[in-house]
């Protein structure tokens, strides 16, 4: 893999905002940036900063040159007027938080300006939200949160779980139209403004501003889209700006890299309808939904690092689409900051009931005898039985006979492969587990297979018939696990949501519902750091995870003690959030003073330069 440790743009505005900020102490060399460019270095002081190395060490400092880790715990070079410190004051600081699964691309690309109601526990949390991003924007605009989000959230328990309703959001929103959407596909809630646009396209909304689920939800979002799609918007734009504002709620909550898992791809594929209405959140176009990524990153203005997984739902048996793929690109495929990374989280098939079939079991053979990562996902009672024998068959064909390059149709004249490793060092994934078995866990292990496991969707909507994952049975028999959030459809991408729900089992209700399968704080901050740099192939794990020497410098200041179960209780820690976020060396984000530095500008006068994305 190609690296590049050059300095990036924006370095200047980032510390000039944290020098207004009064947050850096540096010679007056630092302060001009005459000749510091290229050797800015950082220390950090006086904080509890938990390695999750293999020692388990907890240091009181670092030091940070050319975006690693220079020194962790003494003192290290880097004294020179170049190096700016930051007093921890006490603070607890960890690595940079890992999703080894989510959607943020297919996040970036929602119509209207997105807000994250993730940490909104009431009615009033989600209004106070709601009514900021309106603040930023002029009259009209709609502000939206399409999905991600679940009405369990908003009320406790007796009173039955709702929406803000159409009152309520006219009240704090009177100038602006808001879409809330639940899941993929509704229901949904909207207030006065955004009735009065629905019921113009002929879309019928209840009083209380809520819309039925499925019909009409999925033709009140392709009203949004629509509006969105009108020739005088700059779409890349606003792709780019929906990418940045998605990734900065990330990188608040700590979140420096994120495994996107694709999407699906309806509108241009082979099930005959136009992905408006019948695949609602899910669907994005498949050769140009990275386009802002790119973009950004070719501007050298990504402020987390990104990995992409190519979701494959192709029915065809001989799945042609995904041959050509193979053939025409190499697995992890890019630099520090955007990889491709595997194919998943579908493998071939239709998207729903899409396991077992020839497509399925024909792109399965062809990820294993190119020697790919793969990731399906198992929701069901048997949909890891259905993957995980199959992989074991694959594995026994790939290690003695060789799997034949297409075994739909195979041709004499082209060889089989044979690899003696099976696909057991391919870090194949296994997602989401919910109700996966003893047996089956020990044989993912068997196999050098990960399970990919998460919280946020059963905190959101679980119940006791719809919980796990089985989170103490899978680390007690010592399989390969590691933390994600599947956000930001139907889950939040709040990390902090699935930490409390492994450490508690319990749900947006606060109903226990996982109880025996609950683990500790260490053991999932564990899976969503060192545990979860497996997850990214062997040259991303040896350079991310742990806060060691030599390592990509990916570090994240808490706004409170996590570890202190006797001053940070376990529903506290649904509150917890970063007040400073380094990716790479550079400060991304930064609270430390209890505001965030910077200024955003108006959306539609922003332009993602530096670090402009800041609010």
């Amino acid at each position: 893999m190609q690296r590049h440790d050059s300095p990036r743009p924006g370095s200047r505005a980032a510390c000039g905002a944290l020098l207004a900020a009064g947050l850096l102490f540096a010679s007056p060399g630092f302060a001009d940036g005459r000749d510091c460019d290229g050797k800015r270095s950082i220390r950090l002081v006086n904080g509890k900063i938990h390695t999750m190395d293999k020692r388990d060490r907890v240091v009181s400092s670092v030091l940070i040159e050319d975006g690693k880790f220079a020194s962790v715990g003494g003192h290290g070079a880097g004294a020179d007027g170049c190096t700016k410190v930051i007093n921890l004051r006490g603070r607890t600081a960890v690595p940079g938080l890992i999703d080894n699964h989510n959607h943020i691309i297919l996040l970036g690309l929602r119509p209207g300006n997105d807000v994250r109601l993730d940490k909104a526990r009431s009615i009033g949390k989600a209004l106070e939200l709601l009514a900021a991003k309106a603040a930023e924007l002029e009259h009209g605009e709609w502000v939206v949160s399409l999905g991600g989000l679940h009405r369990n959230q908003f009320v406790p328990p007796p009173d039955p779980a709702r929406f803000p309703n159409l009152t309520e959001l006219s009240a704090a929103l009177p100038n602006n139209p808001v879409l809330l959407f639940e899941g993929f596909a509704g229901p949904a809630q909207t207030n006065a403004l955004g009735k009065a646009f629905f019921e113009s396209k002929g879309i019928p909304v209840n009083d209380d501003g809520t819309i039925a689920g499925v019909f009409p939800t999925g033709p009140a979002l392709a009203a949004l889209q629509a509006l969105r799609d009108l020739p005088e918007h700059n779409n890349l734009e606003a792709q780019i700006q929906g990418l940045l504002s998605a990734l900065e709620f990330g990188l608040s909550v700590g979140l420096t890299t994120h495994v996107d898992q694709g999407s699906f791809h309806f509108a241009e594929s082979y099930f005959g309808n136009t992905g408006t209405a019948l695949d609602g959140l899910a669907s994005f176009d498949q050769y140009r939904a990275f386009d802002s990524v790119r973009a950004l990153h070719a501007k050298g203005e990504l402020p987390a690092r990104v990995q992409v997984n190519y979701l494959h739902i192709e029915p065809d048996p001989e799945t042609p689409q995904l041959e050509q793929r193979l053939n025409n690109t190499v697995p992890l495929l890019g630099d520090e900051w955007l990889s491709n990374g595997g194919i998943g989280e579908f493998t071939g098939g239709a998207p729903f009931g899409g396991l077992g079939s020839p497509a399925w079991m024909n792109g399965t053979r062809l990820v294993a005898q190119r020697g790919w990562r793969n990731e399906n996902h198992s929701l069901s009672s048997t949909d890891f039985v259905t993957i995980l024998e199959f992989w074991k068959s694959v594995n026994e064909e790939l290690r003695t006979s060789g799997i034949p390059q297409t075994p739909a149709n195979p041709d004499p004249l082209k060889l089989s492969v044979v690899n003696p490793d099976g696909i057991t060092e391919l870090r194949w994934v296994l997602a989401h587990v919910p109700f996966i078995t003893p047996q089956y866990i020990d044989l993912s292990r068997e196999l050098g297979v990960g399970l990919s496991v998460l919280g946020g969707w059963r905190w959101l909507s679980g119940s006791a018939g719809g919980n796990g994952p089985p989170f103490r049975t899978i680390l007690d028999r010592g399989a390969r696990a590691g933390m994600s959030s599947d956000g930001m459809q139907i889950s939040v991408m709040d990390p902090w949501t699935g930490m409390y729900y492994a450490v508690t089992g319990k749900n947006a209700r606060g109903q226990l519902i996982n109880g025996g399968q609950t683990i500790s704080r260490k053991e999932v901050l564990r899976l969503y750091t060192a545990d979860n740099a497996w997850f990214l192939g062997p040259d991303w794990e040896r350079k991310l995870g742990t806060i060691e020497e030599g390592k990509w410098a990916d570090l994240v200041v808490l706004s409170d003690d996590y570890f202190n179960e006797s001053k940070v209780s376990d529903e506290e820690i649904l509150d917890i959030h970063s007040v400073l976020t380094i990716v790479n060396g550079k400060v991304v984000h930064d609270e430390l003073d209890g505001k965030k530095t910077g200024k955003k500008p108006h959306r539609k006068s922003r332009r993602a330069h530096g670090h402009g994305w800041f609010k």
